[in-house]
């Protein structure tokens, strides 16, 4: 079937919306919409001549001729070997005698743009989709693309940015941060783009600013969104949306994310092992309720009891400089890094201030604060709640994040006022409420949605997926994931998917020296993981080795070889330290 719209030259635009709204009905279902003019020799009052196809003449009816548009449906048998993302705009003009005659043309990408915007996504299976907008972005010195906005029902909201002209044939989605809800989509998509990705972000089922919890409140589908399902029916979404623009589905799918993004993407592997060929999670905030019961343990270590902070900036300084100089060797060379901060055994009673001395040294309280900062959450009988929630030597430049005079973390206050808990303990909840005796056996109900820390990854391997996972051993402070609990993880993993040859074959974790959340710190953090993941996905080449380079501030850089957990990097005692050349892998 090939749906016709002809139109006088007067009325030229009626024609384009209506063409519009014709390839978006039909798309991809074999039916070709077609446009064109009828010749201007035709008068209101004339009768179109015999057209080829052999339609018979007929009168403009007074409906049309009063719009001075014609809508014919001519009926065609496509050849069958003619697949649906071959469909060009068919298009009519006049030959020498003023008779009309068919010719094609593809749309333009303004035109492909402004279909999608009325495309009907609704039968998405498990993803009712909607766009609300979709234009061509061609400003600027970059590829031009269509910016898609939509959201899935109910309310998971989305953009996508779709390359035009140089697509790589690969869809990806991005994580956000913290308790989402804003759209960030300028935070990885446009690095992504440049590589030809079809790129999507979304707010992950509610609008907020990302320290805020309010949204939750009594709100159980914002939390079945946030928890586990906007990831999942984006996914979907995004899919759909890139086979109907593109014409072919993509030939790979990936997800990126880091902290809640990171979680986002060990959700994906666990729930939905489907949904993506690999998977890139940075510091995974996989166990939610945990980590925020540790930064509060620390945060409450550092309030004085008027409000103050026991360490100020510069006390703190001075710790993490006497931990370093102790414990920087242990990677072979002095140049500033604790290879593995688990091997640092640093005595805080050295740092003790003598007789008048109170200077560039610490107070038995301000020494009691940070043992339980190190040590991590613990009843009032001193038993460890967690195993894994230790904090690491050389990570103390981030400690006076947790607690600011008079300021808690808004985040973490929100997350146990409204998400916490079920039913949820509400606005008037306060810090001095928090009872480490008895709240962290009370979070099983909402770890339902939240907690991503199933070792079993047993489809997602069987899917032929690949995760790659890397964190900072500086990982601390506001935001900050306790990187044991990355380790923890991936050594229960190891033992549930057969031990560490088994495990390697899909998944690997990379601990990077002094880096701290999601990048930064004093260790080598820029890393190109998406190019190492294509290369395990698409080529069979697994990452035995990461490059991680740092760019200080003052121009300083350097580079370093970061080796899958648990190998080790040391210096191999000749070379440049600020190479990574000079470094080579090392068992524990």
């Amino acid at each position: 079937m090939v749906v016709v719209l002809i139109a006088d030259p007067v009325h030229a635009t009626d024609c384009a919306a209506m063409l519009i709204s014709c390839h978006a009905r039909y798309r991809n279902t074999g039916i070709r919409c077609a446009s064109g003019q009828l010749p201007s020799r035709y008068d209101k009052e004339s009768t179109a001549p015999n057209l080829p196809m052999q339609i018979p003449p007929m009168q403009i009816p007074f409906f049309l001729r009063a719009s001075g548009l014609l809508l014919l449906t001519l009926s065609l048998s496509l050849p069958p070997s003619v697949p649906a993302q071959q469909q060009t705009h068919t298009t009519l003009d006049s030959d020498s005698q003023g008779y009309p005659r068919i010719s094609s043309t593809e749309l333009s990408p303004k035109e492909e743009c402004a279909v999608l915007a009325k495309t009907n996504f609704s039968n998405v299976q498990d993803a009712p989709t909607q766009i609300t907008e979709a234009a061509l972005n061609d400003a600027g010195t970059g590829a031009p693309f269509c910016r898609v906005e939509g959201y899935v029902s109910p309310q998971v909201r989305f953009e996508m940015h779709l390359p035009v002209g140089n697509w790589n044939g690969k869809f990806v989605e991005t994580g956000c941060a913290a308790a989402c809800g804003t759209i960030m989509i300028d935070w990885l998509c446009p690095t992504l783009l440049k590589k030809g990705y079809a790129c999507l972000a979304s707010d992950m089922g509610h609008q907020g600013r990302i320290e805020d919890g309010l949204w939750a409140y009594n709100n159980l589908q914002a939390e079945l969104d946030f928890g586990y399902r906007a990831a999942h029916v984006t996914a979907l979404a995004g899919k759909a949306i890139s086979e109907s623009f593109y014409k072919r589905a993509p030939d790979k799918s990936y997800f990126c994310g880091c902290s809640t993004g990171g979680r986002e993407g060990m959700m994906e592997a666990q729930r939905f092992p489907w949904d993506f060929d690999g998977i890139i999670a940075g510091a995974p905030a996989s166990d939610q309720a945990g980590i925020i019961m540790t930064r509060l343990w620390a945060a409450l270590a550092v309030k004085a009891s008027e409000g103050k902070t026991l360490l100020r900036e510069t006390d703190l300084q001075m710790v993490h400089k006497a931990v370093v100089a102790a414990c920087d060797m242990n990677d072979g060379v002095r140049d500033g890094l604790i290879g593995d901060p688990r091997a640092c055994h640093f005595d805080l009673r050295n740092l003790t201030c003598k007789g008048e001395t109170r200077s560039q040294c610490l107070s038995i309280e301000q020494i009691a604060a940070l043992r339980k900062i190190y040590s991590g959450p613990t009843t009032s009988a001193g038993k460890r709640i967690y195993a894994d929630g230790e904090l690491m030597f050389g990570s103390e430049l981030a400690f006076g994040e947790y607690y600011q005079a008079g300021h808690f973390s808004s985040f973490d206050t929100g997350f146990l006022k409204y998400m916490a808990f079920l039913p949820a303990q509400g606005p008037n909840w306060q810090i001095s409420d928090l009872n480490f005796d008895r709240d962290y056996k009370r979070f099983g109900m909402t770890d339902a949605l939240y907690a991503a820390n199933n070792p079993d990854l047993t489809a997602f391997k069987a899917h032929g997926g690949k995760l790659i996972v890397y964190q900072g051993w500086a990982d601390a402070g506001a935001g900050g994931v306790p990187p044991l609990k990355t380790v923890s993880y991936y050594e229960t993993a190891e033992r549930t998917m057969g031990g560490p040859a088994a495990t390697r074959e899909f998944f690997r974790l990379f601990m990077l020296p002094g880096m701290g959340h999601c990048g930064g710190g004093e260790g080598a953090s820029n890393v190109d993981y998406v190019s190492y993941l294509e290369d395990w996905v698409e080529r069979r080449r697994a990452p035995d080795v990461i490059v991680a380079t740092h760019n200080g501030p003052d121009g300083s850089k350097f580079t370093r070889p970061v080796y899958p957990y648990p190998i080790q990097t040391k210096y191999k005692g000749v070379g440049d330290p600020a190479s990574a050349d000079s470094f080579g892998p090392a068992r524990p």
